[in-house]
């Protein structure tokens, strides 16, 4: 009986030991290299009891060109100011932006999770920094969430009564299709997963661009149009075989995403073709591209230029 009693004791204080882990809010993707990055925070309940009506979230120095994304019954508020530094980002020099985001109007009980969502770029930043999302939730009564306690370097966050969320940066790898200098953009039901442009070769007159684009819906849908600031035109090209004779062309209606299905485009096949580009890719930077869709409308990406080796095939022109 004694035995029982330690063990019960052992496994009751394990338990209350872990709900406060589980009741953080979180970073959904909590390691990023430099480059695009989609702030996803997990906002786990209220205020004990009470729901949350207010989310606010402070953007960290490095997280720059920030846009919020919107939610159906919520009102989104951006407070902008200076950064501390001036920032390169898409070739142009920034020094002030958005600094705070704060979602209101809307109800989030204390028993429900939801996720508000911020997507930027991680500039100047270094391996093995942390970049802190301190972050308010305000509930009917004045309550406060106050999640903003930073962890010092090698101390367990989870020993802190209201840690703040935070990213840490990864290295970037040095080559390779599967670079992650992008995370997964969500646009509707389509998914656009590990977007990137290949450096270009002095004297190359176009640029390539690729990526994976995943329809969750039960419903097709189709890119009909893409265009950019550095480049006079982007067209969907694709590439095949005729007998010994690499042949590419435009594709002609746009690119259909089947439901529950994916387009591919990669080195040796379909992929995005600049034209008339303004100055060549330079690896490191980013080329600022939308997609227009039927369905799910436009969207903002930002490609890392990856080195002009990267993929299978290599680089090619017209």
């Amino acid at each position: 009986m004694h035995n029982f009693s330690l063990a019960a004791c052992a496994a009751t204080l394990l338990l209350s030991s872990a709900i406060p882990a589980l009741a953080h809010v979180s970073l959904q993707q909590s390691d990023a290299t430099p480059g695009t990055y989609k702030a996803v925070l997990g906002v786990p309940h209220g205020c004990e009891g009470e729901p949350t009506i207010s989310v606010r979230v402070q953007i960290p120095e490095g997280f720059v060109g920030v846009k919020p994304m919107p939610k159906p019954g919520w009102t989104v508020e951006i407070e902008k100011g200076d950064y501390g530094r001036t920032y390169q980002l898409h070739g142009d020099e920034v020094a002030s932006g958005p600094v705070a985001v704060t979602w209101t109007g809307g109800s989030l009980a204390d028993e429900h999770y939801d996720e508000f969502t911020l997507r930027g770029t991680l500039a100047e930043v270094e391996e093995g920094q942390r970049l802190f999302f301190n972050t308010v939730q305000t509930c009917p009564s004045g309550k406060e969430e106050a999640w903003v306690e930073q962890a010092a370097d090698g101390q367990d966050p989870h020993a802190l009564e209201r840690p703040a969320p935070f990213v840490t940066i990864a290295a970037g790898e040095a080559d390779g299709h599967h670079q992650h200098g992008a995370a997964e953009i969500s646009a509707g039901e389509l998914r656009i997963a590990e977007p990137w442009a290949r450096a270009m070769l002095p004297g190359q007159p176009t640029g390539g661009a690729y990526m994976t684009i995943r329809n969750d819906g039960s419903e097709a849908d189709r890119l009909v149009a893409v265009t950019s600031p550095a480049a006079g035109k982007v067209e969907i090209h694709t590439m095949e075989m005729k007998g010994e004779v690499m042949v590419m062309r435009p594709l002609e209606g746009g690119l259909e995403i089947p439901a529950g299905g994916s387009a591919e485009l990669e080195p040796g096949g379909l992929h995005l073709m600049f034209l008339e580009v303004s100055a060549p890719f330079a690896e490191g930077t980013e080329v600022p591209v939308t997609l227009e869709f039927e369905k799910a409308g436009k969207v903002d990406l930002s490609l890392p230029v990856l080195p002009a080796r990267t993929g299978r095939g290599g680089g090619h022109q017209h």
